[in-house]
């Protein structure tokens, strides 16, 4: 018998900790099942649209956030072509498109395996991170979008930090 043939029954369900922190932050939240939640959290100019899930199977607790940007099919080439761009300079996680509904989202999870225990910062790391690196890319993925540049230039643009005050 090996570790992974080993499954001693976890205690306890992260996603309800995700709940207690959506309510600790006044976030609105909607439970789809045990394993799930769907968060709804305001960000400069749009909402972010954060899902948790607990893949109790793999040990892992994965969170997916999008920020209702649809990808039309004209677009969509140049849109993998920024995904490919902006994800070579993140550390953790990824962008991509979900296929069903053309949007594009932040994925990452956090593994657990061997019955570790996430503590509530992680947790709640795991979703300020998602929201954050969402905020500061969201403008690339419009400019290719709606302002029709190309994926280098978008990001270029987006990611331009202005200094002093006007």
């Amino acid at each position: 018998m090996t570790l992974i043939d080993v499954h001693p029954e976890r205690t306890a369900n992260p996603v309800d900790e995700i709940e207690l922190i959506a309510v600790q932050n006044d976030w609105s939240f909607e439970r789809a099942d045990e394993d799930e939640i769907a968060i709804s959290i305001a960000g400069e100019a749009t909402d972010y649209h954060v899902a948790v899930s607990w893949l109790g199977e793999m040990e892992a607790l994965h969170v997916a956030c999008a920020f209702g940007v649809k990808v039309p099919v004209a677009r969509r080439n140049e849109v993998i072509r920024l995904l490919a761009l902006v994800n070579e300079q993140l550390w953790i996680g990824h962008f991509d498109i979900w296929q069903a509904e053309g949007v594009v989202m932040y994925r990452n999870t956090l593994l657990l395996a061997g019955q570790a225990e996430a503590t509530a910062e992680q947790m709640e790391v795991l979703i300020d991170t998602a929201v954050e690196i969402c905020e500061r890319h969201r403008l690339a993925f419009d400019f290719v979008i709606s302002g029709g540049r190309n994926a280098k230039e978008a990001l270029d643009h987006a990611l331009l930090e202005t200094v002093g005050e006007a």
